[in-house]
């Protein structure tokens, strides 16, 4: 069985060159992320614009996704070195943005001496280090060292979300989606999300003429208006980083059991990100535990898996890949198809613009997994404009192949993060009878299907319908 679970591999200092990139997108990655957190937009772009010359040299559609930082607190740069810190040390934060050292750490938020309270408890770089906020006054706060650890480069200090004074998006947020909305990237993912009004504030025109919006859950915030957000977004990402420190530990496996079905029930993608390979930053083979985090993973229904650091940072991200690819693949074979269809069957897509559109997507598209599980269909062939049948599509999880095919090539981008598609850029031929044409005929010359096989097809029953209102059962000629 071909992987269904998509690959979202982040791109940075170590996977920046062409040899590298090529070799991620050979050992599975279908989506490419950019974070704007670390480096300049400068360097965003370059990287933006690489990815794109050595996906279109290669061949195969590669979706990128720009992760902008929204009111991420960090703590300023560590330098080139790393940097251990020892428990019960005692350390400094001040405001400050220029270089952090063992016994003063800057901290780039103006709130920090107001927000913060002595007996809060800080984690630094998702975790890694821990801080017990024991006095403040003046200008600094004075933290003694819970939990040691390394820390390098500039990473995060978790502040409470609701203690925070800064807006999502933030205006350094609102330069780089201007910039990369003129590049035309694929999709977005909105930091620091606390309500559908987050991701309102964006402002950009609804996919596929614009990005397709990710909300990052990473607050409990977000997690109380869980609905309302996946009613906005076109995708979500289960941010586990953040939202661990929001949220207590023991809380977190069923939160994103939680996040996930709720996306799911919704036809939205949903991305598990943070930590799922990380000691492949440095070692050429997972633990156990992360091996079953990526399998339970897909186990509990992600259109898509992250890579973070491992990737970024690591000594050979494409070996992370291809490691991901394989559990993945297996996890993807073990998957418990005709339970979560049927699960899923007693839900009812929901749509924040096409109420009725979105029911009939819905009756049909559940009517095609039915026709191609009882029928033995391998091939499902879904024709949209703007992917959101074959987003209904995928959320059933069918045995069979689905082809997304699509004349709008923004659309082709997006539909790489959905769950078990093959996007296929294609001819905008018109008629509905045509489309159809086209469709079986490229199944057939692209071998998705074999010349003689059935295969099902969803389409709408001309250019001007919002929905997919027709399904066929053809033979390949």
């Amino acid at each position: 069985m071909q992987r269904r679970t998509k690959i979202v591999a982040t791109i940075g200092p170590a996977s920046e060159d062409e040899s590298t990139l090529r070799d991620m997108m050979a050992a599975g990655m279908d989506v490419a992320r950019i974070g704007l957190a670390h480096g300049t937009l400068d360097e965003a772009i370059e990287r933006y614009q690489r990815i794109r010359w050595v996906s279109e040299q290669e061949g195969r559609p590669v979706g990128i996704l720009v992760d902008l930082p929204g009111p991420k607190v960090r703590a300023a740069s560590f330098g080139e070195d790393s940097v251990r810190f020892h428990p019960d040390s005692t350390v400094e934060l001040v405001v400050g943005n220029d270089r952090s050292t063992d016994s003063v750490v800057e901290v780039d938020y103006e709130g920090l001496m107001d927000d913060v309270l002595v007996g809060d408890t800080l984690d630094v770089g998702d975790g890694r280090v821990v801080l017990d906020v024991i006095d403040k006054g003046g200008d600094r706060l004075k933290v003694r060292v819970i939990h040691g650890g390394v820390l390098s480069g500039c990473p995060g200090v978790h502040i409470p979300a609701d203690r925070l004074r800064m807006s999502t998006p933030t205006p350094s947020d609102f330069v780089a989606l201007d910039a990369f909305i003129e590049l035309g990237v694929d999709m977005v993912a909105i930091s620091f999300v606390r309500s559908a009004h987050d991701i309102r504030r964006v402002g950009t025109e609804p996919h596929p003429r614009g990005p397709l919006l990710i909300a990052k859950i990473e607050t409990r915030a977000a997690v109380q208006n869980l609905a309302g957000i996946i009613d906005t977004a076109g995708a979500i990402m289960v941010a586990r980083g953040d939202l661990g420190s929001e949220c207590s530990i023991e809380e977190l496996p069923h939160l994103q059991k939680q996040i996930i079905q709720q996306c799911i029930a919704g036809g939205r993608p949903v991305i598990t990100a943070t930590q799922m390979l990380e000691s492949m930053v440095s070692r050429p083979s997972p633990t156990r535990a992360e091996a079953s985090d990526v399998a339970n993973a897909v186990f509990d229904g992600s259109s898509a898996l992250m890579l973070s650091g491992e990737t970024a940072i690591g000594t050979d991200p494409a070996n992370v890949v291809r490691t991901m690819d394989r559990i993945a693949q297996r996890a993807d074979e073990e998957f418990d198809y005709e339970l979560w269809a049927e699960r899923l069957a007693e839900l009812r897509m929901t749509d924040d613009s096409t109420r009725d559109a979105a029911s009939i997507t819905d009756a049909m598209t559940m009517a095609a997994w039915r026709a191609a599980d009882g029928l033995g269909i391998s091939t499902i062939l879904a024709i949209s404009g703007t992917g959101f049948t074959v987003r209904s599509m995928a959320r059933f999880r069918p045995h069979a192949r689905i082809i997304g095919l699509s004349h709008n090539a923004r659309t082709v981008q997006q539909l790489t993060l959905s769950w078990g598609t093959t996007p296929v850029l294609v001819k905008d031929r018109g008629s509905n009878e045509e489309m159809v044409r086209q469709a079986v005929a490229v199944a057939r010359d692209r071998d998705f299907a074999r010349s003689g096989e059935i295969v099902g097809i969803l389409a709408g029953a001309d250019n001007r319908s919002r929905s997919a209102n027709v399904l066929r059962l053809e033979r390949v000629p």
